[in-house]
């Protein structure tokens, strides 16, 4: 089996993990989490987003976090940016990466942004064209890849469209998001198989949630198309909040271990991210989803695989 020999991992827990809780995560603890973060060897956290506190008001902390945080000059510190007044306020604490967002489906796109996918393009080309000019890379989402809440399965063709124009915009990495956790292996083989027809592979990112339990056969479906940029979130935290039914992202720490068990290289400590999510148990108050963390749990200790 032709597998990478290296993969990264993205960290979008402090995001899209926070994002979806329903109390208010202490900005102090917040900073602690991102803090411990990058001690694990990771090279890229999403910290936080510049959506308003209206939409997100667990992420109303974005400048205090992002100020707070001990920066490691090898990571890159990102956050979501909905439009450019939300860009002014992360260029100004310094944000690493700016990452956009839409849609694949009009339904999602509509609930999430409250506009129309053509509507949102030209919000987005304002984020892009101030971030680079500001010289910043930026990093595009699209959600809904496979299916949509709303409007039910999404073509792979749809998916393109939205990809050439972000792409065309100057976005220098695309995430894709399987939002509502449905995909299976032969989905997501069609989608990558039409994607690699039109984009280079090393300018893709695949974001799995595990609703049903298929997020690492999805990992393993887009390492056999050479895909080597994934995202996860620390606990397998997330989940969308105009997405019902959608629950957390594949739990980084089960997804380093699956990865580091076939010999597939990521910089990570295994151990770090199992106690650091631990942590993050202890701060939301709930038990995670993670597999990996519930044997942490029941040993009392991490798993001395790292």
């Amino acid at each position: 089996m032709q597998l990478p020999k290296q993969v990264q991992i993205k960290e979008v827990g402090p995001r899209d993990g926070l994002q979806n809780e329903t109390t208010f995560i202490p900005t102090e603890e917040k900073i602690q989490l991102v803090n411990r973060l990058s001690e694990s060897g990771l090279n890229y956290i999403e910290v936080t987003s510049f959506v308003h506190p209206k939409w997100i008001p667990q992420l109303a902390d974005a400048v205090e976090v992002l100020k707070e945080i001990k920066r490691n000059s090898a990571i890159t510190y990102a956050a979501l940016v909905p439009n450019s007044k939300g860009l002014a306020r992360a260029l100004d604490v310094g944000v690493d990466e700016v990452s956009i967002f839409m849609s694949a489906s009009e339904g999602h796109n509509k609930s999430n942004i409250n506009k129309s996918i053509d509507e949102t393009f030209p919000i987005l080309k304002e984020v892009v064209d101030g971030a680079l000019a500001a010289g910043k890379t930026v990093r595009g989402y699209i959600s809904t890849v496979i299916a949509c809440p709303y409007d039910g399965y999404t073509k792979p063709e749809q998916v393109v469209n939205v990809a050439e124009k972000l792409f065309d915009m100057g976005i220098s990495e695309l995430s894709l998001g399987d939002t509502t956790g449905v995909g299976v292996p032969t989905q997501v083989d069609a989608l990558l198989h039409e994607m690699l027809r039109h984009f280079k592979g090393e300018k893709l990112a695949m974001h799995f949630h595990d609703t049903r339990g298929t997020a690492i056969a999805n990992v393993m479906t887009s390492l056999a198309h050479g895909i080597t940029k994934f995202d996860s979130a620390i606990g397998g935290l997330g989940g969308c909040p105009y997405a019902k039914g959608a629950s957390g992202n594949v739990a980084t720490e089960d997804l380093l271990y699956f990865l580091h068990e076939m010999g597939i290289e990521t910089g990570v400590s295994l151990e770090k991210i199992q106690q650091t999510a631990l942590y993050v148990e202890g701060i939301i108050g709930k038990t995670l989803s993670s597999k990996l963390v519930a044997i942490a749990r029941e040993e009392g200790e991490s798993c001395q695989i790292s």
